[in-house]
């Protein structure tokens, strides 16, 4: 079986590789944003955030040298995401930063009404979306992360899959459970 071209963001990186570092700026800019955007949800905009991404892409030109263009940059991307991430989440499970002050300060929400809502009705939204928030950063690592990429990112089941070095169907099982978790925790929104 003939493989496949590699994907332009692939022959990118093979630039890099090669010491381009113009393509890794257009790397960066063209990623940036997605990287950043998944961090923040999996760290529930925490301050280490931009400092993750960062170093996502630190990674990513420090391991340019060992780049294999064998799978889409993106997954090979998202799998220093999910390392970076996970590695994270355990170190603040291991020591946690956040006093109680700083807790209560964050407590308040601040309600954005558009011209054409009503102030209940920006609560019930704002309140859905914080329950919706509240119910992914619920969900163990690797669900909330498949999650992620799978609703924000659009990405396949074989780019999941092999982003958190799983099978295709343990992949889709994971989102199935996690989606049925997901259901149960915002059952009082749906109903």
């Amino acid at each position: 079986m003939p493989s496949a071209a590699p994907d332009e963001d692939a022959l990118l990186m093979l630039r890099v590789r090669d010491g381009d570092a113009s393509a890794m700026e257009m790397l960066i800019r063209k990623h940036q944003h997605s990287v950043y955007a998944t961090v923040a949800r999996m760290l529930n905009n925490g301050p280490e955030v931009e400092d993750i991404a960062q170093q996502v892409f630190i990674r990513v030109w420090r391991g340019a040298k060992n780049y294999e263009a064998s799978a889409r940059f993106t997954t090979w991307m998202f799998t220093i995401l999910r390392n970076l991430v996970f590695n994270e989440v355990r170190r603040q499970k291991r020591k946690p930063t956040t006093s109680a002050d700083a807790i209560e300060e964050e407590g308040g929400t601040i309600l954005f009404l558009e011209g054409s809502q009503s102030p209940d009705a920006a609560l019930q939204q704002t309140e859905l979306q914080q329950a919706v928030d509240d119910a992914i950063a619920a969900l163990p690592e690797k669900a909330r992360l498949a999650v992620q990429l799978r609703r924000f990112e659009n990405m396949p089941y074989e780019e999941i899959a092999k982003t958190l070095n799983m099978s295709v169907p343990a992949t889709k099982s994971l989102l199935f459970r996690a989606r049925n978790m997901l259901k149960e925790a915002l059952a009082s929104f749906l109903s």
